[in-house]
């Protein structure tokens, strides 16, 4: 993702103003992730990192859960951070800031012992090399778990361009054979792949979703379509039904010093 990408990116997330209200499937997939942390043998007062915490899904769910101790809460787009703030709440022990998860560095002198991430890595130059330097910051024996999109996400959408001849501008994101193959030495079972379904009135509908929750910017270099096409997509993916497929992975990795990361 080139630079000029990845500002539109930060810049279509922190305009989601409408983003609680039809990000559905977000909310699911980081109460789903929260479960499954809460089932972690961490320390009593874990230091904890949240890369991307949009308006606190994942956060608020897993407070809700008493999972809490030194929070560095973070998120590469400004409006979500303080979105994330107002819905959680400042404090000594929960601290915001801006953050590239990716090739940022959270500036703490003390590594963590849970970092977490519901929903962010699909977007991703390399998540491979990301989770890398995720690794890299947990203290010994500390857990990385995050929820992605897989390839199987939008599938819908994608189709009714393909029987259309029609190139879609949907990020491509990493198969579920390639995620898995993602630091195996380092990963706690095997990923967790799950498919969720949201129905749609119209394409029209879909479209303002997707916008409304910042997730509509296109791969870098696609050509919008022009009307006509565009009109001919939304038909085909009516047609079809209106829905779109979610596909998550779910993994959940630690940092043991006698493996080899």
């Amino acid at each position: 993702m080139n630079a000029m990408h990845r500002l539109q990116v930060r810049d279509a997330f922190s305009a989601a103003q409408d983003y609680d209200r039809h990000a559905r499937v977000q909310r699911v997939v980081a109460r789903r992730l929260a479960q499954r942390i809460v089932e972690l043998p961490l320390p009593a007062r874990p230091r904890i990192l949240e890369i991307g915490c949009g308006t606190g899904f994942l956060t608020e769910a897993l407070i809700e859960r008493n999972i809490d101790g030194e929070w560095l809460i973070t998120d590469i787009a400004p409006a979500m951070v303080e979105r994330c703030r107002a819905r959680i709440g400042e404090s000594e022990n929960r601290r915001f800031a801006l953050l590239d998860g990716e090739y940022g560095e959270p500036g703490e002198a003390e590594p963590f012992d849970l970092i977490c991430s519901s929903l962010v890595m699909q977007w991703f130059d390399d998540s491979a090399a990301a989770l890398s330097r995720m690794l890299s910051w947990l203290a010994p024996s500390g857990h990385c778990l995050f929820s992605t999109l897989a390839a199987g996400s939008f599938v819908e959408w994608r189709t009714a361009h393909d029987a259309e001849g029609l190139s879609c501008g949907t990020p491509r994101f990493c198969k579920a054979a390639e995620l898995e193959t993602m630091h195996s030495t380092a990963r706690c079972g095997p990923l967790q792949i799950e498919r969720l379904t949201e129905q749609h009135e119209s394409a029209p509908n879909f479209l303002h979703s997707l916008k409304a929750i910042g997730a509509h910017t296109a791969t870098a270099g696609h050509r919008p379509l022009a009307p006509t096409d565009l009109r001919r997509v939304m038909k085909r993916f009516e047609e079809q039904g209106a829905s779109v497929t979610y596909e998550t992975a779910t993994g959940h990795f630690q940092h043991l010093p006698d493996r080899e990361q």
